[in-house]
């Protein structure tokens, strides 16, 4: 453990996801040696990109400086993110429109799209999205360097969301003959581990955002 103060706790390394690109952070627990445990109720970036504080629940005494403590990541919960965020790119797939913003939460997720409200079909997107699942294709991780995608701004989907630049290089996911952008976001191995999605509500947020909600088949 590096340090630990009221904004949360940092570690040497972690495999919690902070929250960013739209994605809610990951929760679960930290382990003390003496069995101590610390609920870990949201996970964020710190001052830097390298830097993750990891929230505990309030009240909660902190481990000190050098202590070796384990995390326990809540699995189910970020499954269902990772579910959801590789079934995000499937949507930006089915509508082809640039898409003005996004939010993924364990219950959900949704893509606002610059496109008129009348070309937004919940059948046929529901439709074209499960059958993209259905095609049990493999998902891949490349590295681009900043110049690279300079050369190819067709890459980048999202208006609201810029690719972070300045580290030399870029984390793109691929979906073979579906998908190809920068995310660095978590996403499942295949996606047909994503299993049916159906459309929640597709509604107006404005002149250049219309919003398409998804939720998992059998969930709230």
């Amino acid at each position: 453990m590096l340090a630990a103060g009221p904004n949360g706790i940092e570690l040497d390394r972690t495999v919690f996801y902070p929250l960013g690109g739209g994605q809610a952070g990951d929760t679960g627990t930290l382990l003390r040696a003496d069995g101590a445990r610390i609920p870990i109720t949201d996970t964020r970036k710190g001052e830097t990109p390298e830097r993750v504080l990891h929230v505990p629940a309030p009240g909660s005494p902190l481990p000190e400086p050098g202590e070796a403590v384990r995390l326990e990541l809540d699995w189910d919960r970020r499954y269902r993110l990772m579910r959801l965020h590789t079934a995000l790119h499937l949507l930006s797939c089915v509508i082809v429109a640039p898409v003005t913003g996004g939010n993924i939460v364990p219950e959900k997720a949704r893509l606002d799209f610059d496109i008129d409200l009348s070309l937004l079909d919940a059948a046929r997107i529901e439709r074209e999205t499960n059958a993209l699942i259905a095609s049990a294709v493999a998902t891949e991780t490349s590295w681009i360097t900043d110049a690279e995608l300079e050369a190819q701004p067709e890459l980048v989907k999202t208006m609201s969301v810029q690719p972070p630049r300045g580290a030399g290089r870029v984390r793109l996911l691929r979906i073979p003959g579906i998908d190809l952008q920068p995310c660095g976001g978590t996403h499942v191995a295949d996606i047909a581990e994503i299993g049916a999605i159906r459309v929640l509500k597709i509604r107006s947020e404005g002149r250049r955002n219309k919003r398409v909600e998804i939720a998992l088949s059998g969930s709230g």
